[in-house]
């Protein structure tokens, strides 16, 4: 007996669109060798039979899972903390919901064993890593296992120059400080940016840079982790040593959000006293009193071409091993 279905198959697609069965099943496998017209004519005979490509064999004859990871090497408390994850993830995810990959995120911190198993597994296709660190949560010696796309340049790396997105830190860095020379601030002291993590090394240079230029001394440095409570007690390390400074670049709006508090504490008045300039134009550089003046980045368009990057490996294109964004001052007075 046969059983009538109405349910769309790709033969049905293919006599709406006029084209043959293996065209219909390049398109939908993403071939860069169909024509535009051929790929516009099936994408409107899927949409008007309602047809779904079966995943399962999609899988055994692409050999992909269809499935990209964003992955975290954070613990759960600092992900759902910082601005700066929330929008490249949403720049990322947008990317991705415009394919037919799906995107799964994998925070790791504390479990980098359990998931770096998980991605040489084959479980995805690729994989896209976000605040990426020179210790245990360095995941660059997986560049030549899977695709694999960073966030930020990667701080240690195997072989060949890694696939990455990033903005230029230093001259970041380096204009933010220029704000402080230029309302005559004479001795600038940072709190800086973790060492294992580019952003927190490039910044760091960036602000020397300017202070060399100024022929301004550059040793009153402490480091955080770019949280606020590791801003504050950077602040409260550089009040300790007793040497006066009358301006502070932090190398993000949380570290400089934490300090703030403290210079407040002790009578420090921004910017009467004291300038202040970061990097970061999100909601702990905009809500503080002062708002701050800061460096915006690009955080949406990073996270987008973070996964544009990515699907070009994972469909074997040529693409550029290296993109760098620019970045702008947002100019609040509190320098």
């Amino acid at each position: 007996m046969t059983v009538a279905t109405d349910t769309p198959t790709l033969k049905m697609v293919a006599a709406a669109a006029g084209v043959s069965k293996s065209t219909v099943s390049r398109v939908i496998n993403d071939s860069p060798s169909v024509t535009k017209e051929a790929v516009a004519a099936v994408s409107a005979a899927i949409e008007q039979l309602g047809y779904t490509p079966n995943r399962a064999a999609r899988t055994l004859v692409s050999r992909r899972t269809q499935t990209l990871a964003l992955v975290i090497p954070e613990n759960t408390a600092t992900f759902f903390t910082d601005p700066y994850f929330a929008s490249v993830i949403q720049g990322a995810a947008t990317r991705v919901s415009e394919t037919e990959f799906t995107l799964a995120l994998l925070i790791a911190g504390g479990s980098e064993d359990k998931v770096r198993r998980y991605l040489r597994a084959g479980s995805v296709d690729g994989a896209l890593v976000l605040s990426h660190h020179a210790d245990d949560r360095s995941y660059s010696h997986l560049a030549g296992r899977l695709p694999l796309v960073f966030g930020g340049r990667p701080m240690s790396q195997e072989g060949d120059l890694p696939f990455y997105v990033d903005v230029d830190n230093v001259a970041a860095a380096q204009e933010a400080t220029r704000r402080l020379v230029a309302a005559g601030r004479r001795r600038i002291a940072t709190v800086a940016g973790p060492a294992d993590m580019a952003a927190g090394v490039d910044r760091l240079e960036g602000w020397r840079r300017a202070l060399a230029e100024a022929g301004q001394s550059d040793d009153l440095v402490e480091r955080g982790d770019f949280s606020p409570a590791s801003g504050e007690a950077a602040a409260r390390r550089l009040l300790e040593r007793g040497e006066p400074f009358d301006g502070l670049f932090a190398a993000s709006a949380q570290l400089a959000s934490g300090a703030l508090r403290v210079l407040r504490e002790h009578g420090r008045q921004v910017p009467h006293d004291l300038g202040l300039v970061t990097v970061d134009d999100d909601y702990f550089a905009q809500g503080s009193t002062p708002p701050l003046t800061t460096v915006r980045q690009p955080t949406l368009e990073v996270g987008r071409r973070m996964a544009d990057v990515l699907i070009d490996l994972v469909m074997a294109r040529d693409v550029e091993r290296v993109t760098i964004f620019p970045t702008e001052i947002v100019d609040r007075g509190s320098a």
